[in-house]
């Protein structure tokens, strides 16, 4: 007789496959990611991480990503990806439905981005204690911003659309663009300008000139980064127009689905923007402090920014290239009520997302000086920046594993259970970001980074029990086991990786490792290879499979290419 563990591995998608299909996204992802570190380390250079102008630009420019998160992310990212699948098995191949989506997307995109962009200044007010000439250059710089909401939303929805017909990796590659875009513009700002350390700049000396390139700038390469996808698009040979109408499209389920998805997001964005006040408590602190004798420099909101760009590289480069491929397949077994399908794809995901995101955090422990070195304008803003990063390196594996969690709801049409998941865990942050609120200036920053791990945390936890009363046993159990495994090996190879940062004098204040970013990036690149090498080593000498799939496949993919 045949156990239920044995039914479900007999059940369960090649493990290579998934992987194989993922392996273009993924190298999409690592280019993208490797562009964006490169762009992020020279926004540093240019305005700083522990700076007066860095946490104005930063609030600006993180508004349209949140608003449209906010708004019409999760419609267009989870609800419409199974509409946009059935569509596209009708005998036109979807491209009537596809043709008003597309149109109707465009036109709510333009009616949210014109309201936002003219609300501006009171959009800022709300979530910013920032007052004066602080205030009034974040909102120049929101008012330069905010159009990439309509771009965010083109870019998912036609994404979306590729990736139903197959088309995964143009959707991972089109940020490439984006980036190359933002570092050309910054290199010209850096030339034309200067850098923080060289000219120290202020909202009392910044220029519209400075403006257009470093805000501008920003928007045009999220601009590039959508269009840039009607080419692949085109290729689909769908007979796309613009058409307007719904009728006859079926949204009557999917306004139901939207609605409360909507709501979800707005909780669950909601939160960040009550993080965003409260970063920038510190940054209004700021000043304050420099003055005193000695001065004393403290994280702000762009400090806990890069941090989070970072931590999340493991989960951007395996995670999310996955579950893209996961999610159409996830789709494919609830439309067909197989469940056990369902189960198996969930249980090869976590085990195959983890063997990778396990080490990324072992890595982000280890490197947190580098990391923070290379992301900074000096050695005192590098260690903020480390301090963030190894808080919120422990969280890591935990943020990969709630994404393919909640993608299991989002493929069955269950858009109301994320909701009241979302409703727990924005309760836990709220609560959290109070805490930070309450602390002393130099505490609030650090204090949100152990809120962000411990909300990781707990979002598998809630996730789990939730998931388990709708699809049953999905094998945790299995899960769980192997991810002890990926621990113990992590363990070993961060010791490998923090006994090199020792001998390159990272806990020596005048080490080698502080004295620039290109030393910094010598100790990322050896420590990188020796963490690797120990981390294989360990994962065979605990008999771990799940690398040897993930890697082989990916191998294979590359030699095909």
């Amino acid at each position: 007789m045949k156990t239920a563990a044995s039914l479900e591995k007999a059940s369960a998608p090649d493990a290579g496959s998934t992987a194989r299909a993922g392996a273009v996204m993924a190298a999409g992802t690592v280019v993208s990611r490797l562009l964006g570190l490169i762009r992020t380390a020279l926004l540093a250079t240019a305005i700083g991480t522990s700076a007066r102008m860095s946490d104005l630009f930063t609030a600006a420019n993180d508004l349209p990503n949140f608003i449209y998160l906010m708004i019409a992310g999760g419609v267009f990212n989870a609800v419409l990806v199974p509409q946009i699948v059935r569509a596209s098995r009708r005998p036109d191949r979807g491209a009537d439905y596809v043709s008003r989506l597309l149109t109707l997307a465009a036109a709510v995109l333009l009616v949210l981005t014109v309201l936002a962009t003219l609300a501006a200044p009171v959009i800022l007010r709300v979530v910013t204690p920032l007052a004066g000439a602080e205030l009034a250059l974040a909102t120049v710089f929101a008012y330069w911003c905010l159009p990439q909401i309509f771009f965010y939303g083109i870019y998912a929805v036609v994404g979306q659309i590729l990736n139903a017909n197959g088309s995964f990796g143009p959707y991972m590659w089109a940020p490439v663009v984006n980036n190359i875009v933002s570092i050309g513009t910054l290199l010209a700002f850096l030339t034309l300008m200067g850098s923080e350390q060289a000219q120290g700049h202020s909202p009392e000396t910044w220029t519209p000139a400075q403006t257009v390139l470093l805000a501008g700038g920003t928007t045009a390469g999220i601009a590039i980064q959508a269009l840039v996808l009607f080419l692949p698009l085109k290729r689909l040979n769908l007979g796309l127009k613009p058409k307007f109408g719904i009728r006859g499209m079926g949204l009557g389920r999917t306004a139901k689905l939207a609605s409360v998805t909507i709501v979800t997001m707005l909780v669950g964005n909601g939160l960040y923007f009550v993080n965003l006040y409260v970063a920038t408590l510190a940054t209004k602190a700021r000043d304050g402090l420099l003055a005193q004798d000695p001065p004393v420099l403290i994280a702000g909101l762009t400090n806990l920014n890069v941090a989070v760009l970072v931590y999340q590289l493991p989960h951007a480069v395996i995670a999310l290239s996955l579950a893209t491929v996961m999610f159409n397949q996830l789709s494919s077994a609830h439309a067909a009520s197989d469940l056990q399908t369902v189960r198996a794809i969930l249980s090869q995901g976590l085990r195959l997302t983890g063997v990778a995101t396990v080490f990324g955090a072992a890595a982000l422990l280890a490197f947190a000086g580098p990391l923070g070195m290379l992301f900074s304008e000096s050695a005192g803003a590098a260690a903020l920046n480390a301090t963030i990063i190894a808080i919120l390196a422990v969280g890591a594996p935990f943020l990969s594993a709630n994404f393919l969690l909640g993608r299991v709801f989002y493929a069955g049409e269950d858009v109301k259970t994320p909701l009241k998941i979302q409703l727990i865990l924005s309760a836990v942050g709220v609560s959290l970001a109070v805490v930070a609120g309450m602390s002393d200036p130099r505490l609030i920053v650090p204090t949100l980074a152990v809120a962000y791990s411990l909300g990781n945390v707990t979002a598998v936890v809630v996730s789990h029990l939730f998931l388990r009363r709708t699809i049953g046993s999905y094998g945790a159990g299995e899960v769980f086991d192997a991810h002890v495994r990926f621990i113990i090996a992590g363990m070993v190879a961060a010791g490998a990786g923090s006994a090199l940062c020792w001998l390159f004098g990272g806990y020596d204040d005048g080490g080698y490792l502080w004295q620039s970013k290109l030393n910094a990036v010598v100790v990322l690149v050896v420590g990188g290879v020796l963490m690797s090498a120990v981390y294989a080593g360990m994962l065979r000498l605990l008999r771990v499979d799940e690398l040897h799939q993930l890697t082989g496949s990916l191998r294979a993919r590359f030699r095909r290419s």
